[in-house]
């Protein structure tokens, strides 16, 4: 049985283990199968290949994206600008099994924003500076899109603002707005970022990493104030194809 799997945390719901369960049925690959690996802390990723299985590719999730990285051979230059790793291609030279790291999220989220965007969308607006963040910026840095961030932490870095600096004047600019915290996900769904919302307009793109549920209130917002809007579905969607692609290569 050749295994794949997703390193994680708390795990739970996971749309990883649900889409490639239904690719495997559906390719009728049934010496396929994708499991959750909870970990407690990521010293532990190593026992993942002493339970007997035959593992192929491995994803991670947080909080382990970073600090998966130690234990890998070799880091795909890409996921090493971005300074995290979402998937890993198992690779076996002369009985010695060799791990390789990827940034797929690269990927899936350059693909799902690139098709929302015209000429004007030149600067954004990223609400959150958690692990969620770092391909967005290395995406925007690809395509040549100024940006800034809002910060809730104690520090602010360069190109970080706090929330409260978030003006009618500023949005007026940062036409894009990419949500890359964890407000408003199922059953939290009351919840959205702090903005003014009011100063949103049909000139602007909204996209939110979050997709549970489909349409978040931080998207209602935008869309009642005639902007564009996607959830972070298929970022999901196309990430999971190109690790898919990257395990079989």
């Amino acid at each position: 049985m050749k295994t794949f799997g997703l390193i994680g945390h708390r795990l739970g719901y996971s749309f990883s283990r649900n889409f490639f369960t239904e690719k495997f049925a559906k390719e009728n690959l049934a010496d396929h199968e994708y499991m959750n690996f909870e970990l407690d802390n990521i010293d532990e990723f190593p026992k993942v290949f002493e339970q007997g299985k035959e593992i192929c590719g491995l994803n991670c999730t947080i909080p382990y994206k970073q600090q998966i990285m130690q234990f890998l051979d070799e880091i795909e230059p890409e996921a090493a600008q971005v300074g995290a790793v979402n998937t890993v291609k198992i690779v076996w030279n002369e009985g010695k099994r060799l791990l390789k790291g990827f940034n797929t999220d690269v990927y899936g989220f350059e693909n799902s924003l690139c098709p929302m965007l015209q000429v004007k969308h030149k600067k954004a607006l990223i609400l959150g500076t958690g692990g969620a963040s770092k391909a967005i910026k290395h995406v925007l840095n690809k395509l040549g899109i100024e940006f800034i961030s809002a910060s809730i932490e104690e520090t602010l870095f360069e190109n970080e603002i706090r929330y409260n600096q978030i003006t009618e004047d500023l949005l007026k600019d940062y036409l894009i707005i990419i949500q890359a915290t964890p407000l408003g996900t199922f059953p939290n769904v009351d919840n959205c970022p702090d903005i003014p919302y009011h100063a949103i307009s049909s000139d602007h793109v909204l996209f939110d990493l979050v997709y549970n549920p489909e349409e978040t209130l931080f998207l209602k917002k935008g869309k009642e104030q005639g902007a564009k809007t996607k959830n972070g579905l298929e970022m999901l969607h196309l990430q999971a194809i190109r690790a898919w692609e990257i395990w079989n290569a």
